[in-house]
């Protein structure tokens, strides 16, 4: 009877688990702008950014269980032109979302044969922002490790006919739904399961070896101390190469590049960005609470309350006993993980002193959140388990947790913003 692994994660704050499978059962099986297929497709398209296995795996199977074209899984150049036309946007928020501009959203609504509703696109929207956050969870908690590969053996990745976590709350009571997440889902024959074995097979990628601890060993110690200063945070891996594998070359999952375009696009730092081609982006401006969820939820109708009740089941963690090992308040502690988050996406709060976070973060511990917020894709279970000894497993998950909501705002706040200008 294992858990499912991301939900046995949050488990340990449960009424978070809560508010995160209702938002996640409302996007991929509610009523809704796009096709159930679709959904998980772009689901799909959204996690291969990150290489996250555990995710294209889960979606695939639920593509598929939705009536998706088993043709679609060849790669974007068997989808239609509709749906791949968003491989541009995908690509920006997964890695620089300072760079969604009014352009991009004009581009996908134009009037055309593939274009795009208002509705439709803060669908696809929340979808990518929600997937590239739920990697982020994925890599920082060790759910996309193997037990039999290096893993921390509590957690393995979903195994073909378990039950879908984002249909845990398709009833009242998602707690009896928990105690049989793991149970075996009835397919219509032994025919089909052995026919979705075969096609699961084709992007299964055999976990590679990584030397993550390449990650300090290049780690520049240059502005460590100092306050930041407009936006930008002391940078604890500036200069950090990617990782690479035992042929020098970067780590990937060769067989989700089909999903991609332009794989080589990453995170850049915003700090070092060009200053006369995009402008620090100020809450005070535009913001979740007084613009954002307005938009979001007369769009797409209630996801704006699931969102904000997310947020906000975040935010009201408990987390006195990790405050305390820094010396300072939940609040504030809380705070600045959040904020120095938005900061490496260029989102300025006027009212923080930013030199904060060199007060409150200690060295490993900005270069795990880094990680997990910029490149997923390079943490291991040994991050998780060596980096922050002093921190409980369920203080790790709430970090964790914060990393998600945090990047899923940023996300959010960006591509909410261009649409915005655009209506206007």
């Amino acid at each position: 009877g294992r858990l499912e692994a991301v939900t046995q994660q949050m488990g340990y704050h449960p009424q978070y688990l809560d508010s995160f499978l209702k938002t996640q059962h409302y996007l991929m099986h509610m009523d809704g702008p796009l096709p159930f297929d679709c959904r998980h497709y772009i689901a799909i398209m959204a996690a291969a950014r990150h290489q996250c296995r555990y995710l294209v795996n889960l979606h695939v199977l639920q593509f598929l269980r939705a009536g998706g074209d088993p043709q679609w899984l060849r790669g974007l150049e068997f989808i239609p032109p509709k749906l791949r036309n968003l491989n541009e946007i995908n690509k920006i928020l997964a890695h620089r979302p300072w760079l969604i501009t009014k352009e991009h959203i004009e581009k996908l609504l134009k009037i055309s044969e593939w274009s795009w509703s208002l509705a439709e696109l803060v669908h696809a929207v929340v979808l990518l922002a929600h997937c590239h956050a739920l990697a982020s969870f994925v890599f920082g908690c060790g759910c996309e490790q193997d037990e039999g590969l290096g893993g921390r053996g509590l957690l393995k990745p979903l195994s073909l006919g378990n039950q879908c976590f984002c249909e845990a709350t398709a009833s009242n009571s998602y707690g009896q739904e928990l105690l049989r997440i793991n149970r075996k889902r009835s397919l219509d024959s032994c025919m089909e399961l052995d026919c979705l074995r075969e096609r699961m097979q084709r992007i299964h990628v055999e976990t590679e070896g990584r030397d993550e601890m390449r990650l300090l060993q290049q780690d520049r110690e240059e502005g460590e101390g100092q306050g930041a200063e407009a936006g930008h945070c002391s940078d604890p891996a500036a200069g950090l190469s990617p990782l690479a594998d035992t042929d020098g070359e970067v780590t990937s999952a060769t067989n989700l590049a089909c999903y991609m375009q332009d794989p080589d696009f990453g995170y850049q730092d915003f700090a070092r960005r060009d200053e006369d081609q995009t402008q620090v982006f100020r809450v005070q401006d535009y913001s979740w609470e007084d613009h954002g969820f307005s938009l979001v939820n007369r769009l797409y109708s209630d996801i704006g309350h699931l969102l904000d009740e997310k947020f906000r089941m975040v935010d009201g963690l408990q987390s006195s006993a990790m405050a305390k090992r820094q010396g300072c308040e939940p609040s504030v502690f809380k705070r600045g993980i959040w904020n120095y988050i938005h900061c490496m996406f260029g989102i300025r709060y006027d009212d923080y002193d930013y030199a904060e976070v060199n007060q409150l973060l200690e060295r490993m511990l900005k270069v795990y959140i880094k990680t997990v917020t910029c490149y997923p894709e390079k943490t291991n279970s040994e991050m998780f388990d060596r980096f922050w000894k002093q921190f409980k497993h369920s203080e790790k998950v709430h970090v964790n947790l914060l990393i998600l909501e945090a990047r899923m705002q940023a996300e959010l706040l960006y591509a909410l913003q261009a649409i915005t200008q655009y209506m206007i």
